[in-house]
């Protein structure tokens, strides 16, 4: 997110034809993250970030993976995807997120029908002649030219490792609708790029979202039998085996971009490491606190939030059933006073929100580290541990001696 309140959010996704594109010295130069990062640095609008980003992958070319930008600005949404080809540059396209809708990516691209002319789209006027050079080109039932299809977007390893999680997203916001969390196969186009949430989502609304495990239905991870320790949700197997929820114990850090005109400068809310056992902290677009600078993941460094909720998280995924509540109440309560420190601070002038936030910023990495020290004080030895119901231990299974 740059100080004008454009924002940008990536994942990657799988495509069968990416095996035909190996990287050559003199390819393509451009990665996603660094035309983010150009984007970010020059442009102060979703559609000049993704004018810019498609007009250097034209000229310089694109390398590595299949990739998925949500672009925005405080009065746009657009999902950009792009793909490397085999003479070192690229293919992209740009689709809008009409204004009041919800969309969701999960490493699976999301476009469909390339419609030439439509002022909802963005793409090189070249792209249908160039599927049709590549030989990738496929078509929809109705004969449009697909982009999923023509770029053979798959699912990575387990069947329903994007698509379960778009559903969960999409049927979250949108119940009434009542989608179905199975399809025909991965180039299925029964969810649509984006819906109509039932109710205006709140921040706190997109919080959860990032926390959820399909809890409350037949595909709860707590419930599964790759679930982890103590009735954990987490599930450590080779994801061959399991799906993937949007909840995950590889989580580095989550952030949910925040600009409107109430505010006194755009803001980012970043959960570091999985976001249930961690809050969503707000900051601006400034000069962020030490401890939330530059932590190494191979060097333990107590001054550093990264590793202050490391500690937390290790002790919640390792005792879920009995740690999960205290952790969630502390959550909830970090979120809502951090909620209201924004609201409140609506009139305040730039440089005192930001002070403002740096400060709560402090604070909650002082009660993370006093969380860490009260959980490991009350379950020292096991005091306290039980079995979770749901995963216990059989008494009359043999014995071995």
């Amino acid at each position: 997110m740059n100080e004008h309140g454009l924002m940008l959010g990536e994942c990657t996704d799988k495509c069968g034809h990416l095996p035909e594109v190996a990287y050559t010295e003199g390819g393509g130069i451009f990665y996603s993250s660094e035309l983010g990062r150009v984007a970010l640095e020059r442009c102060k609008t979703a559609r000049e970030a993704i004018e810019l980003m498609g007009a250097l992958i034209d000229e310089y070319g694109l390398y590595g993976t299949a990739e998925a930008l949500f672009v925005a600005d405080r009065d746009e949404g657009w999902l950009f995807e792009m793909q490397p080809t085999p003479d070192g540059k690229g293919v992209w396209i740009a689709e809008k997120i009409p204004d009041g809708h919800f969309s969701i990516a999960a490493n699976q691209l999301r476009i469909r029908a390339i419609r030439e002319g439509d002022p909802n789209q963005i793409f090189n006027p070249k792209l249908p002649q160039t599927l049709q050079e590549l030989g990738w080109a496929a078509y929809d039932t109705q004969g449009n030219l697909d982009w999923v299809k023509s770029l053979c977007g798959e699912e990575y390893f387990h069947p329903y490792y994007s698509m379960r999680r778009v559903w969960r997203g999409l049927n979250t916001v949108a119940p009434s609708l009542n989608l179905s969390p199975t399809v025909d196969d991965w180039d299925s186009d029964y969810y649509p790029l984006s819906v109509r949430p039932d109710k205006k989502l709140t921040v706190a609304d997109v919080m959860n979202l990032y926390r959820d495990y399909y809890q409350d239905t037949e595909f709860d991870k707590s419930t599964s039998n790759f679930a982890g320790l103590h009735g954990s949700p987490y599930h450590y197997e080779n994801e061959k085996r399991t799906e993937r929820g949007i909840l995950s114990a590889k989580t580095t850090f989550t952030h949910i971009a925040q600009v409107n005109d109430k505010l006194p400068a755009p803001i980012c809310w970043v959960s570091i490491n999985t976001p249930f056992e961690n809050p969503f902290v707000p900051f601006a677009v400034a000069k962020i606190p030490a401890a939330y600078c530059k932590a190494l993941r191979d060097t333990f460094d107590a001054s550093k939030m990264y590793w202050a909720s490391v500690q937390v998280m290790a002790l919640t995924q390792g005792f879920w059933n009995v740690i999960s509540p205290t952790v969630a109440e502390a959550v909830k309560q970090s979120e809502a006073n951090s909620l209201r420190l924004v609201e409140e601070s609506a009139n305040l002038s730039k440089n005192k929100f930001v002070a403002a936030l740096n400060r709560n910023a402090v604070k909650v990495f002082d009660d993370w580290k006093n969380l860490y020290t009260r959980l490991l004080i009350k379950y020292d030895g096991g005091a306290g541990v039980t079995y979770d119901e749901r995963h216990l231990p059989d008494p009359d299974a043999p014995t071995k001696y």
